[in-house]
């Protein structure tokens, strides 16, 4: 097991901000760990890479204890933190040079060109790192959490600041990655998670609350369903309302519709012949197709709403 996580407690004075965390992570995939602000995703990713002890439990990098053998896990985990840490007077490629140096890699040459190469380098490894725009700053965050070829990545928002060009490349790194070895990511990007993401855990208040694949999530929780319909002319709320079945309309742009009804039933019929009475025409009807994003919000919403 590449990362397994026991009874993980960590508190700071009377908060906790990890409450009794267990799960484990398997080899050569990539899990999106997920969780609104405050929930405690930074804290256990600082507790796996050993920059923060935990107040209670055990956890295990590639069979390395944290505690025990805090130097190994470090050997085997390439990290990116939240707040991405550069020398920023260094030229793009001293600073990798000096990273690979810092490991005691003895092909450091050649591994610096590797870098820079898989993560889109080129043109900016001759300029300093205090002149590079976020995205790129990210990228060398990425060359430095690899290049001592480790067998687990974690990554705390990897995208943040890339433009959309830069966001596509580096989520087929990290799906690629994640082919190779153990990946583990936070993002608040749920079109992300579903991209890449071969499972995803969601904590809410320092506690897992869900931990499964994308597609699974999707179909949790939820009794509902609804459709998008579109007509060519003007009805209300309250007509479709009245329908049998209609739980909820909520109205879109223009004669666009959204339409909730219950899971065990197909309100479809029932809104074209609608149509046909009113003598609207449907331009288009189709069922909402239920997104991860939705599972996180039912999941982490406050209490009360």
């Amino acid at each position: 097991m590449s990362i397994s996580v026991r009874h993980i407690t960590r508190k700071f004075g009377a908060q906790k901000a990890l409450d009794d965390v267990s799960f484990e992570i398997g080899g050569s995939e990539v899990v999106g760990f997920l969780g609104p602000n405050g929930a405690g995703k930074s804290t256990m990713m600082k507790i796996l890479t050993c920059f923060l002890p935990p107040t209670s439990g055990d956890a295990s990098v590639c069979g390395f204890d944290i505690r025990e053998a805090s130097m190994e896990v470090r050997r085997n985990v390439g990290y990116l933190p939240e707040h991405n840490p550069l020398y920023t007077d260094l030229y793009v490629k001293e600073y990798l040079e000096f990273t690979a140096g810092m490991y005691g890699l003895k092909n450091k040459a050649a591994k610096v060109k590797e870098m820079i190469g898989r993560v889109g380098l080129e043109r900016e490894q001759h300029k300093k790192i205090g002149a590079l725009s976020k995205g790129y700053r990210q990228r060398v965050g990425l060359a430095q959490a690899m290049i001592h070829d480790p067998k687990v990545l974690i990554l705390d928002e990897p995208t943040s600041g890339l433009d959309p060009n830069q966001l596509e490349e580096i989520r087929a790194l990290i799906k690629h990655l994640g082919g190779e070895r153990t990946v583990m990511l936070s993002t608040h990007i749920m079109q992300e998670v579903e991209a890449i993401c071969s499972r995803v855990i969601i904590i809410d208040k320092g506690r897992i609350v869900a931990d499964d694949n994308a597609k699974h999530l999707r179909g949790m929780g939820d009794s509902k369903q609804a459709i998008l319909v579109e007509f060519d002319g003007r009805t209300t709320e309250q007509e479709l309302m009245a329908l049998p079945g209609v739980l909820k309309a909520v109205r879109g742009t223009g004669n666009a519709w959204t339409v909730t009804y219950p899971e065990d039933q197909d309100i479809r019929p029932t809104v074209f012949q609608f149509a046909v009475d009113k003598g609207l025409k449907v331009l288009t009807l189709q069922k909402a197709e239920r997104n991860l994003e939705d599972v996180f919000k039912e999941l982490t919403a406050p209490a009360g709403n």
